[in-house]
C-alpha cells in the first residue's frame, strides 16, 4: 500500500492562523473586564437616566412617557423647580471658576518645585497625594474641625471669632480650601511624570542662550507638557462640575443656601422627603450633563495643539 505524504506545509499554515487568531483576540480579553465594567455601572445607567427624563416616576409605579414635559417644567415654568435649576446651576459654575484653576496651578507648582529634588522630595510627594485617598466624609470632617468657629485651630491661633460656613464669602473658601487639598495629589503626579519627560537639552540650549527660569517655564515647560495641562483641565472640570459632597457636609447648602449646588437638588428631588420627582430630577442631570459636554468640548478646541 502507498505511503500517504505528510503535508508538513499545511500543518505550519494552520499553526500560523490560530497563533494569528489568538494574537488578535488576546486584547479583547484583556479589555473584556473593562467593557463589562463599562457597560454595567455606565453606559446602562446613563441610557436608563436619559429615558427617566422624559418620563414622569416615583420609583415605585411603573415610569409614565411624558415627552419634554419635564424639561418645560424646569426650564420655561415659574415652579420651584426651574429656580431650583438656576440657583443651583449658577452656584456649580460659581464653583467651578473658583476652584479649577487652584485645583491646576497649585499641583502644577508643587510639580515644578519638586521636579528641582529638594531635599525629602519622595516624604513631600507622598503627603501631598495622600489626601487624595480619603473619603470626602473624612475630608469634611477634618475641615469642619479646623474652621470650627468655637474650638477649631484656625480662629484659636489668630483670636478671630469668624464663622466660617456660616457667612460669605468665607463659606464658598471654605469649600474651596479643602477641595483643593483633597484632589491636588493626582494632578501633582501626572504633572511630576510629564516634567521628567522633558529632555535636559532643552534646558541646556536655554542655559547657553541666557535664559531666565520665567522664561524657561513659558517658552519649554508649559509647551512640553501641554498634552497633559488639557487632560487635567478637561477631567477637573468635568468632576467639580459634579460637586456634591463639600456643600452637603460642610456648610449644609450655605447661608440662604447659597453654596447649594446642582446635584443637591437633583438628589432631593429623586431621595429626599416626600413623593420621589425621578424624572424631574433626572431632566435636571442631562441638563448638568449637556452643561459638562459643551464647556468640555470648548475647553478641548481652545486647548487643543494646533501643530
Amino acid at each position: 500500500m502507498a505511503d500517504i505524504p505528510f503535508k508538513s506545509g499545511s500543518t505550519s499554515t494552520d499553526r500560523k492562523k490560530s497563533r494569528r487568531s489568538h494574537g488578535k483576540s488576546l486584547p479583547i480579553l484583556y479589555l473584556l473586564p473593562h467593557l463589562v465594567i463599562f457597560t454595567v455601572f455606565f453606559f446602562v445607567p446613563l441610557i436608563f437616566g436619559i429615558y427617566v427624563a422624559f418620563t414622569k416616576w416615583d420609583l415605585v409605579r411603573t415610569p409614565v412617557f411624558v415627552g419634554f414635559d419635564n424639561f418645560k417644567t424646569i426650564l420655561f415654568s415659574n415652579s420651584i423647580f426651574h429656580d431650583q435649576l438656576t440657583s443651583g446651576l449658577w452656584h456649580t459654575i460659581l464653583f467651578v471658576l473658583i476652584s479649577v484653576p487652584f485645583c491646576i496651578l497649585v499641583p502644577l507648582l508643587l510639580a515644578v518645585v519638586l521636579n528641582t529634588k529638594p531635599a525629602f522630595a519622595k516624604f513631600f510627594q507622598g503627603l501631598f497625594y495622600l489626601p487624595s485617598l480619603f473619603s470626602i466624609s473624612a475630608v469634611v470632617i477634618v475641615w469642619s474641625l479646623i474652621f470650627n468657629p468655637n474650638y477649631g485651630p484656625l480662629n484659636t491661633l489668630f483670636h478671630l471669632n469668624q464663622v466660617w460656613t456660616g457667612t460669605q464669602p468665607w463659606a464658598w473658601m471654605t469649600i474651596v480650601i479643602l477641595t483643593v487639598w483633597w484632589t491636588i495629589g493626582g494632578n501633582m503626579i501626572i504633572y511630576q511624570a510629564a516634567l521628567n519627560g522633558i529632555p535636559q537639552d532643552y534646558y541646556e540650549a536655554a542655559d547657553i542662550d541666557g535664559a531666565s527660569r520665567w522664561k524657561k517655564f513659558i517658552h519649554i515647560t508649559l509647551p512640553s507638557i501641554r498634552g497633559q495641562l488639557l487632560f487635567t483641565i478637561v477631567t477637573t472640570t468635568i468632576s467639580q462640575f459634579n460637586i456634591y459632597g463639600q456643600p452637603l457636609m460642610m456648610t449644609n447648602g450655605g447661608p440662604n443656601g447659597s453654596t447649594t449646588v446642582l446635584m443637591m437638588n437633583v438628589q432631593q428631588n429623586a431621595f429626599g422627603s416626600g413623593q420621589s420627582l425621578a424624572g424631574i430630577s433626572s431632566a435636571m442631570a442631562v441638563i448638568l450633563g449637556i452643561c459638562i459636554t459643551i464647556v468640555s468640548m470648548v475647553q478641548l478646541f481652545l486647548l487643543r495643539n494646533k501643530d
